[in-house]
């Protein structure tokens, strides 16, 4: 089972975030947009590579996209109901 804490490490790594600490996202807080972690369109695609190879997760339908990357928590959902 994946945790927050593993989860939020994983992109703050590949999505460069560095400046950022675990504590410092909100498992609530958005993903994308001004309002959270201000990912945009291009992290997107990172996104869904960093979950398919540190999770071995595939996420091919791009509909469910907005749904699975609305914020941490959805996110780690997803991701423990498909291990």
């Amino acid at each position: 089972m994946v945790t927050a804490e593993n989860l939020k490490e994983v992109l703050i790594k590949n999505l460069k975030l560095e400046d950022l600490t675990p504590s410092d996202i909100d498992d609530t807080m958005p993903l994308f947009g001004e309002e959270g972690l201000g990912l945009d369109s291009v992290d997107s695609i990172e996104l869904v590579l960093s979950v398919e190879k540190e999770f071995g997760i595939k996420i091919a339908d791009s509909k469910e996209y907005e749904k699975i990357f609305t914020n941490i928590q959805s996110l780690l959902d997803y991701i423990n109901a498909r291990l």
